[in-house]
């Protein structure tokens, strides 16, 4: 088997049948296998699957289990010498998959790559990042990164400012849609079950460059990301710990004390000012109050949870006890 497709599914129906049927329609010269994790889905969507596409392979989970541990299992179930790791709103545009394989096969040395990622008006979507650093973080939580979003020195971890115009290596690819090499895989590890979602990306492609595996950027294959949300089905509340928590538990993982003193002091600035300014609407923009009110609670959860026990420690308990949070990347 050349290639191994894995769709990682939550109540994600509508979308789900667009991936798949843009996977039939885009089908590659080489042999390929699809497989379709579903994570506890209660929309129909395992139903469809089996009925619309037989060939599918459909591994229904009893519980949510998270973004990495779901896509483990699909990885595990795989028997491609590449493996497509897909998000469910993701349609596969005509060569993408072979232009992925050929450029496997033809750079030996790269154990990920990630296609070009466009907006559902087909303009650029930034899916590239840089690995985050205390200045970068820093240029996020102050606004630099906006008001010189075009700079490489002042953006944040996302690289808003390369266009996606050409070919490069990149310290890291966004979730949505990865390409991995099976042989890379066994030597860097699966995906890090310690994180329930957000963050998992910068831990895997991190594994890849120090295994000493490349990761790259091929924009001559090209996906749609319509980022349809399953997580945008969630709290709000739920969505900032998660996201906070899984932020925190790779500086843990990755950095000393002091990195880690200073990342804790950014999130309570940036946190802090986002309860200010939300306050500061409530009081001045009464029509907006709901939407304040929203921002203040969320800025006020992640205050609180940032001096918790469970800050840094991963979002296992926390979202284990939550069975239906398990979604792919917004």
């Amino acid at each position: 088997m050349d290639i191994s497709v894995v769709i990682l599914s939550w109540n994600d129906k509508q979308y789900l049948e667009v991936c798949l049927q843009s996977l039939k329609d885009a089908k590659p010269s080489r042999t390929m296998e699809i497989i379709v994790v579903d994570n506890a889905s209660t929309d129909g969507s395992p139903e469809m699957v089996e009925t619309e596409f037989p060939i599918v392979k459909l591994i229904k989970n009893q519980e949510n289990l998270g973004f990495p541990k779901g896509n483990n299992i699909g990885v595990q179930a795989s028997r491609g010498k590449y493996v497509y790791l897909l998000n469910s709103d993701i349609k596969v545009l005509a060569g993408c998959l072979d232009a992925l394989a050929d450029y496997m096969d033809q750079n030996p040395k790269v154990g990920m790559v990630g296609p070009k990622i466009l907006n559902r008006d087909l303009t650029h979507q930034s899916s590239c990042r840089r690995f985050p650093t205390l200045w970068n973080n820093f240029c996020a939580a102050t606004g630099l990164a906006k008001v010189f979003a075009g700079t490489r020195l002042f953006s944040g971890e996302h690289m808003f400012y390369f266009k996606g115009d050409r070919l490069m290596d990149v310290d890291v690819l966004v979730g949505c849609f990865w390409t991995v090499r099976r042989e890379a895989v066994n030597e860097f590890g699966l995906l890090d079950e310690g994180f329930f979602m957000f963050a998992e990306d910068l831990d895997w492609c991190k594994r890849c460059w120090e295994a000493g595996w490349r990761v790259a950027f091929c924009p001559a294959a090209q996906a749609i990301h319509y980022r349809g949300g399953s997580s945008k089905k969630k709290d709000a509340v739920w969505l900032a710990l998660t996201q906070q928590r899984s932020v925190l538990r790779y500086w843990k993982k990755y950095h000393g004390a002091a990195a880690n003193f200073g990342i804790r002091c950014l999130v309570f600035t940036h946190k802090a000012s986002r309860w200010g300014v939300a306050v500061a609407s409530y009081l001045i923009r009464p029509s907006k109050r709901k939407d304040s009110e929203m921002r203040m609670k969320v800025a006020a959860a992640c205050l609180r949870d940032l001096f918790s026990r469970h800050s840094a420690e991963g979002v296992g308990t926390m979202a284990q006890s939550d069975a239906i949070n398990a979604v792919p990347h917004a």
